[in-house]
């Protein structure tokens, strides 16, 4: 069971945005950071264990070439073995900062020349992998940038070409030290999964395809995709191979989050029908089967969920953001 917590304020509603929500966690510090787009800006907040805000940060998209300020489309904090930097993304391009929001090391305008004019230009989707942080594009193509252990040398080094539509979301998890372990999952608007093998050349493993609806979130565990879609569903596929283990028709509208607690194996579900659900993960181990349990469900009520996210890597905890509400609603388990 999990029950309220008090809930942490925020200048303006969020976004309606899916995966509207980014979580760092300090434990040397009790602090935990939290992200959240709000059209041309994004909140950051800092936040003891007994939800006091201590701190509170704006940014803003680089203008770039353009008259009207640019959408922010996300902000996610990416953990690097060395590490860590903020990542924003919006209509102009992509910015990275330290962890703290103080100091932008980074800044990559995006090319819409090849666009057709009814085209929106964004990026969408962030994702670290080792040295590697990867961001999606409105052109289906994923800009991977190796990150350098201190410093603002950053270099796109690859572009990957797996999907034709806008990329949607990334999810990364460490490789375990197996040549054939795949380390990243990229998502679009068909639904179309592409799974991959991170290193000084990405290595395409599998194409899991769409079926007629989009892909708004993906999670990678141990060898498990979990792929959150706009009919609902959750679906869990073998990463190597794309076979479809477990359908969970989850929700009664379209998915906007999903987030995984690494070390339970706890799924986290939200989306528009203003519930949250929280699955758990297992792998039998005779037979090699992904196994699911339903563990928790919390409704949101008069809320269009649009960013939810554990707290901690158990998943004792976690939050949840909605368009039109101006605070971040906490759960822990009792």
């Amino acid at each position: 069971m999990f029950r309220r917590e008090g809930s942490i304020p925020l200048r303006s509603s969020a976004a309606a945005l899916c995966n509207n929500l980014s979580v760092l966690q300090l434990p040397a510090h009790n602090l935990t950071h939290f992200g959240v787009v709000h059209g041309p800006s994004a909140q950051l907040l800092s936040a003891a264990p007994e939800g006091v805000p201590l701190a509170q940060r704006q940014l803003h998209a680089k203008e770039g070439a353009g008259v009207s300020p640019p959408l922010i489309t996300q902000v996610h904090w990416c953990a690097l073995p060395f590490r860590v930097l903020l990542v924003l993304t919006s209509h102009r391009g992509i910015q990275m900062y330290e962890s703290d929001g103080s100091i932008m090391v980074y800044w990559h305008a995006l090319d819409g020349g090849d666009a057709p004019p009814v085209q929106a230009v964004f990026a969408r989707g962030i994702a670290a992998s080792g040295h590697f942080i990867c961001v999606g594009t409105w052109s289906g193509r994923v800009l991977v940038f190796d990150i350098p252990a201190k410093g603002p040398n950053i270099v796109l080094s690859e572009e990957l070409a797996g999907h034709q539509t806008p990329v949607t979301d990334i999810a990364a998890e460490p490789a375990q030290g197996q040549d054939c372990m795949a380390d990243i999952v990229t998502a679009d608007d068909s639904g179309l999964l592409c799974v991959w093998r991170s290193g000084p050349e990405f290595t395409l493993l599998a194409r899991i395809p769409g079926f007629g609806t989009p892909c708004p979130s993906v999670q990678l565990w141990q060898g498990i995709v979990a792929a959150g879609y706009g009919n609902g569903q959750v679906r869990l596929y073998e990463a190597t191979t794309g076979t479809l283990h477990v359908q969970i028709n989850a929700h009664a509208r379209a998915i906007c989050a999903l987030d995984l607690a690494p070390e339970k194996g706890k799924l986290l579900s939200a989306a528009e029908d203003t519930f949250v659900h929280i699955w758990k993960l297992d792998r039998n181990p005779e037979s090699g089967d992904i196994e699911v349990g339903h563990c928790h469900g919390e409704c949101i009520p008069d809320t269009q969920v649009c960013g939810a996210r554990f707290c901690d890597p158990s998943g004792s905890s976690f939050a949840v953001t909605g368009y039109d509400l101006a605070e971040i609603l906490r759960f822990s388990s009792a």
